[in-house]
């Protein structure tokens, strides 16, 4: 609630080609955007990919909220949640999140799985209050092509 007022329930939408440098830029004013991920190739990846889709919250055709979802056919992940720092705290996170959660059972995914760096205590709780819990795993990776920064 904001104001006394219920917040307005967003559309949720598939993203299209043409709303990647609106999405790139709401990632970006939202701290999403590290040296080493090119958004623009991201959400390109993305919309390539059968697996894969970028959902959008709209408010009067107005691009508030992201959230990219996928799966590897065994379980599904979400990337770059982001809402318009503006509209924070009115619970469209959480309607992406579970825009996202609709799209992957829709798919027949069991389980959705998520990373948060260590040092983003804000993320943490806003993903412990939906329920989700840490994991005992350690994520490990390695870099195939040679990261541009």
């Amino acid at each position: 609630m904001s104001g006394g007022k219920p917040t307005p329930l967003l559309a949720i939408r598939v993203c299209d080609p043409r709303d990647r440098d609106a999405v790139a830029a709401l990632w970006a004013a939202c701290g999403l955007v590290v040296p080493w991920n090119d958004p623009l190739a991201d959400i390109a990846l993305a919309l390539s990919k059968p697996n894969a889709t970028i959902l959008l919250g709209t408010l009067d055709g107005l691009i508030l909220s992201s959230v990219m979802v996928g799966h590897d056919g065994h379980r599904g992940w979400i990337y770059y949640l982001a809402v318009d720092p503006a509209f924070q705290g009115q619970g469209h996170g959480r309607r992406m999140v579970e825009a996202a959660e609709a799209w992957l059972i829709e798919a027949g995914m069991p389980k959705l799985q998520l990373l948060v760096r260590e040092s983003n205590l804000g993320a943490l709780a806003f993903y412990e209050r939906l329920g989700y819990a840490k994991s005992p795993a350690t994520m490990m990776q390695k870099w195939l092509t040679k990261p541009s920064r």
